[in-house]
């Protein structure tokens, strides 16, 4: 199966609210736990380094079904959404909020991809091979 191959603006407001999340919720948590801080930051960025769903993108370290994958990615858009909320203007955090959904809307086509019952198949073959 070809990776799929999502268009830059999807790419874009993902990204960007990643780093929202990855940046943000660190400094909201910081003065209350600093092992906290390090914590989201290590579940935010490092899961979905590690887990990724075979045929999404190259190179899957650990492979998990499509499922996994959609959800890392909505506590992704989760994470910025709840940073934009604890550090920004509410007039800014409702737009975060508002790109969060037009977000969501743009990973659709991926989504339903990475739910095919076919990719499912290739994940559990290339768990079986590692």
């Amino acid at each position: 199966m070809e990776p799929y191959k999502e268009p830059w603006y999807a790419t874009a407001l993902r990204a960007g609210l990643e780093l929202v999340g990855w940046i943000g919720l660190p400094i909201a948590l910081w003065d209350h736990s600093v092992l906290a801080a390090i914590g989201v930051d290590v579940l935010l960025i490092g899961v979905p380094a590690i887990f990724q769903t075979p045929g999404d993108k190259p190179g899957t370290n650990i492979a998990v079904p499509g499922w996994v994958t959609i959800v890392m990615v909505l506590a992704e858009l989760g994470g910025g959404v709840a940073a934009a909320w604890l550090l920004f203007w509410p007039w800014l955090a409702v737009v975060v909020t508002g790109l969060a959904v037009l977000t969501c809307f743009t990973e659709l086509p991926r989504w339903r991809r990475l739910l095919a019952p076919g990719l499912a198949q290739d994940s559990r073959r290339a768990r079986r091979a590692s």
